[in-house]
Protein backbone atom coordinates (compact mmCIF):
# COMPACT_ATOMS: atom_id res chain seq x y z
CA UNK A 1 0.00 0.00 0.00
CA UNK A 2 1.56 3.38 -1.25
CA UNK A 3 1.17 5.90 1.60
CA UNK A 4 -0.78 9.07 1.37
CA UNK A 5 1.07 12.05 1.25
CA UNK A 6 -0.17 15.10 2.86
CA UNK A 7 0.87 18.68 1.94
CA UNK A 8 1.35 21.82 4.37
CA UNK A 9 1.75 24.89 3.16
CA UNK A 10 3.03 27.72 5.32
CA UNK A 11 2.15 31.71 5.17
CA UNK A 12 1.84 34.06 2.55
CA UNK A 13 0.54 31.00 0.44
CA UNK A 14 -1.57 28.56 0.02
CA UNK A 15 -2.60 24.68 -1.23
CA UNK A 16 -2.07 25.60 -5.00
CA UNK A 17 1.40 26.38 -4.60
CA UNK A 18 1.53 22.65 -4.32
CA UNK A 19 0.13 22.05 -7.96
CA UNK A 20 3.65 21.29 -9.34
CA UNK A 21 4.44 18.95 -6.95
CA UNK A 22 0.82 17.31 -6.54
CA UNK A 23 0.46 16.48 -10.57
CA UNK A 24 4.23 14.44 -10.06
CA UNK A 25 2.89 12.91 -7.06
CA UNK A 26 -0.26 11.56 -8.22
CA UNK A 27 1.50 9.95 -11.75
CA UNK A 28 3.90 8.64 -9.43
CA UNK A 29 0.88 6.43 -7.97
CA UNK A 30 0.33 8.35 -4.61
CA UNK A 31 -2.69 10.03 -2.88
CA UNK A 32 -2.29 13.41 -2.26
CA UNK A 33 -3.94 15.81 -0.36
CA UNK A 34 -3.08 19.61 -0.02
CA UNK A 35 -4.25 20.63 3.67
CA UNK A 36 -5.77 23.74 4.45
CA UNK A 37 -3.93 25.12 6.79
CA UNK A 38 -5.70 27.82 8.99
CA UNK A 39 -2.32 30.23 9.67
CA UNK A 40 -4.51 31.22 13.13
CA UNK A 41 -2.63 29.74 15.92
CA UNK A 42 0.74 26.87 15.81
CA UNK A 43 -1.67 24.24 18.28
CA UNK A 44 -5.05 25.32 16.80
CA UNK A 45 -3.47 24.58 13.21
CA UNK A 46 -2.01 21.56 14.08
CA UNK A 47 -5.13 20.85 15.61
CA UNK A 48 -7.06 20.88 12.37
CA UNK A 49 -3.99 18.79 10.39
CA UNK A 50 -3.84 15.96 13.28
CA UNK A 51 -8.02 15.70 12.71
CA UNK A 52 -7.65 14.90 9.07
CA UNK A 53 -4.86 12.76 9.60
CA UNK A 54 -6.73 10.45 11.64
CA UNK A 55 -9.02 10.03 8.30
CA UNK A 56 -6.74 8.49 6.41
CA UNK A 57 -5.83 4.69 6.68
CA UNK A 58 -2.56 3.33 6.22
CA UNK A 59 0.93 5.04 6.14
CA UNK A 60 1.39 8.69 5.63
CA UNK A 61 4.17 10.84 4.64
CA UNK A 62 3.57 14.57 6.46
CA UNK A 63 4.95 17.56 4.05
CA UNK A 64 5.33 21.21 5.43
CA UNK A 65 6.80 24.08 3.60
CA UNK A 66 7.66 26.75 5.59
CA UNK A 67 5.80 27.68 9.07
CA UNK A 68 3.97 24.33 7.34
CA UNK A 69 6.73 22.83 8.67
CA UNK A 70 6.12 23.74 12.62
CA UNK A 71 2.60 22.77 11.58
CA UNK A 72 3.77 18.86 9.97
CA UNK A 73 6.14 19.08 13.63
CA UNK A 74 3.20 19.12 15.85
CA UNK A 75 0.48 17.24 14.09
CA UNK A 76 2.13 14.35 13.41
CA UNK A 77 2.83 14.23 17.30
CA UNK A 78 1.54 10.79 18.66
CA UNK A 79 -0.19 9.69 14.88
CA UNK A 80 1.98 6.07 14.77
CA UNK A 81 0.55 6.47 10.48
CA UNK A 82 2.86 9.21 10.04
CA UNK A 83 6.04 7.31 9.32
CA UNK A 84 7.89 10.11 7.27
CA UNK A 85 8.09 14.04 7.88
CA UNK A 86 9.36 15.83 5.04
CA UNK A 87 10.69 19.90 5.06
CA UNK A 88 10.74 21.75 2.60
CA UNK A 89 12.34 25.32 2.90
CA UNK A 90 10.46 24.50 6.49
CA UNK A 91 10.60 25.19 9.98
CA UNK A 92 11.19 22.32 12.25
CA UNK A 93 11.03 23.88 15.85
CA UNK A 94 11.97 22.20 19.22
CA UNK A 95 9.72 22.17 22.10
CA UNK A 96 9.29 25.88 22.92
CA UNK A 97 10.59 27.52 20.12
CA UNK A 98 8.66 30.20 17.87
CA UNK A 99 9.22 30.93 14.03
CA UNK A 100 11.44 34.17 15.08
CA UNK A 101 13.47 32.45 17.26
CA UNK A 102 14.72 30.43 14.35
CA UNK A 103 14.44 33.16 11.43
CA UNK A 104 16.71 35.30 13.21
CA UNK A 105 18.93 32.35 14.81
CA UNK A 106 21.41 33.58 11.84
CA UNK A 107 21.50 36.35 9.49
CA UNK A 108 20.32 36.04 6.25
CA UNK A 109 16.60 36.81 6.36
CA UNK A 110 15.20 40.03 4.49
CA UNK A 111 11.30 39.36 4.11
CA UNK A 112 10.50 40.31 7.29
CA UNK A 113 11.42 43.76 6.53
CA UNK A 114 9.04 43.94 3.46
CA UNK A 115 5.75 42.91 5.76
CA UNK A 116 2.40 44.88 7.07
CA UNK A 117 -0.06 44.31 9.43
CA UNK A 118 -3.36 44.17 9.15
CA UNK A 119 -5.04 44.66 12.87
CA UNK A 120 -7.97 42.83 13.95
CA UNK A 121 -10.45 43.17 16.45
CA UNK A 122 -9.43 40.85 18.74
CA UNK A 123 -5.98 42.46 19.35
CA UNK A 124 -4.29 40.22 16.96
CA UNK A 125 -3.33 41.42 13.73
CA UNK A 126 -2.72 39.26 9.99
CA UNK A 127 0.73 39.88 8.40
CA UNK A 128 0.74 39.98 4.56
CA UNK A 129 4.32 40.34 2.45
CA UNK A 130 3.81 43.94 0.32
CA UNK A 131 2.96 42.64 -3.20
CA UNK A 132 5.68 44.89 -4.44
CA UNK A 133 8.69 42.90 -2.79
CA UNK A 134 7.02 39.42 -2.92
CA UNK A 135 9.13 38.78 -6.57
CA UNK A 136 12.10 39.25 -4.82
CA UNK A 137 11.95 38.65 -1.27
CA UNK A 138 9.90 35.70 -1.43
CA UNK A 139 9.81 33.88 -4.75
CA UNK A 140 12.29 35.44 -6.75
CA UNK A 141 12.86 32.51 -9.00
CA UNK A 142 9.24 32.44 -9.93
CA UNK A 143 8.63 34.16 -13.08
CA UNK A 144 7.36 37.55 -12.55
CA UNK A 145 3.74 36.94 -13.92
CA UNK A 146 3.94 34.06 -11.23
CA UNK A 147 4.77 35.95 -8.05
CA UNK A 148 2.05 38.66 -8.96
CA UNK A 149 -0.31 36.10 -8.81
CA UNK A 150 0.80 34.40 -5.64
CA UNK A 151 1.12 38.01 -4.21
CA UNK A 152 -2.45 38.57 -4.98
CA UNK A 153 -3.70 35.38 -3.45
CA UNK A 154 -1.77 34.93 -0.60
CA UNK A 155 -2.79 33.93 2.78
CA UNK A 156 -2.06 35.94 5.95
CA UNK A 157 -0.50 35.05 8.97
CA UNK A 158 -1.74 35.83 12.10
CA UNK A 159 0.94 36.85 14.71
CA UNK A 160 -0.76 34.18 17.34
CA UNK A 161 0.58 32.02 14.78
CA UNK A 162 4.02 33.50 14.50
CA UNK A 163 4.80 33.57 18.37
CA UNK A 164 3.55 30.65 19.51
CA UNK A 165 5.71 28.23 20.50
CA UNK A 166 6.06 24.47 19.58
CA UNK A 167 5.55 21.29 21.43
CA UNK A 168 7.05 18.32 21.48
CA UNK A 169 7.86 17.41 17.71
CA UNK A 170 7.69 14.75 15.78
CA UNK A 171 11.02 14.92 13.89
CA UNK A 172 12.40 13.31 17.49
CA UNK A 173 10.62 9.92 16.78
CA UNK A 174 9.89 10.32 13.27
CA UNK A 175 12.22 10.07 10.05
CA UNK A 176 12.84 13.16 8.57
CA UNK A 177 13.72 14.85 4.89
CA UNK A 178 14.77 17.93 4.08
CA UNK A 179 14.63 19.97 0.95
CA UNK A 180 16.18 23.77 0.90
CA UNK A 181 16.93 25.99 -1.02
CA UNK A 182 19.85 27.82 -1.36
CA UNK A 183 18.70 31.71 -1.60
CA UNK A 184 15.89 31.83 0.84
CA UNK A 185 15.41 35.22 2.16
CA UNK A 186 12.91 33.84 4.34
CA UNK A 187 14.77 31.59 6.67
CA UNK A 188 18.26 31.33 5.67
CA UNK A 189 20.02 28.33 5.11
CA UNK A 190 22.31 28.34 7.87
CA UNK A 191 19.01 27.43 9.95
CA UNK A 192 17.86 24.43 7.50
CA UNK A 193 21.43 23.10 7.77
CA UNK A 194 21.18 23.80 12.27
CA UNK A 195 17.27 22.06 11.84
CA UNK A 196 18.66 19.33 9.50
CA UNK A 197 21.51 18.10 11.67
CA UNK A 198 19.46 18.57 15.12
CA UNK A 199 16.74 15.98 13.80
CA UNK A 200 19.74 13.52 12.45
CA UNK A 201 17.46 13.47 9.31
CA UNK A 202 17.77 11.19 6.69
CA UNK A 203 18.62 13.39 3.94
CA UNK A 204 19.46 16.97 3.86
CA UNK A 205 19.06 18.38 -0.19
CA UNK A 206 19.93 22.00 -0.95
CA UNK A 207 18.70 23.36 -4.28
CA UNK A 208 21.22 25.81 -6.05
CA UNK A 209 19.62 29.75 -6.99
CA UNK A 210 16.21 28.24 -5.62
CA UNK A 211 13.83 30.97 -3.51
CA UNK A 212 11.56 30.56 -0.30
CA UNK A 213 8.62 29.60 -2.81
CA UNK A 214 10.60 26.31 -3.27
CA UNK A 215 7.35 23.97 -3.70
CA UNK A 216 6.05 26.52 -6.79
CA UNK A 217 8.94 27.45 -8.11
CA UNK A 218 10.95 23.78 -8.31
CA UNK A 219 8.24 21.05 -8.01
CA UNK A 220 10.67 18.15 -9.53
CA UNK A 221 13.26 18.88 -6.75
CA UNK A 222 10.50 18.82 -4.10
CA UNK A 223 8.64 16.06 -5.44
CA UNK A 224 11.81 13.92 -5.86
CA UNK A 225 13.03 14.23 -2.42
CA UNK A 226 8.89 13.37 -1.08
CA UNK A 227 8.88 10.27 -3.32
CA UNK A 228 12.56 9.31 -1.78
CA UNK A 229 10.76 9.49 1.62
CA UNK A 230 7.96 7.67 0.39
CA UNK A 231 9.85 4.77 -0.80
CA UNK A 232 11.56 4.27 2.30
CA UNK A 233 8.04 3.66 4.14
Amino acid sequence: MKPTIVLIHGAFADSASWNGVISRLQAAGHRTIAAGNPLRSLSGDAAAVADLLATIDGPIVLVGHSYGGAVASNAATGNDNVKALVYVAALAPDKGENVPDLTGKFPGATLGEHLYQVPLRDGTADVYVRPESYHEHFGADLTAEQAALDAATQRPFNTTALNEGSGEPAWKTTPSWFVSPERDLAIPIEVFRFMAERANVREAVEVAGASHALPASQPQAVADVILRAAASV
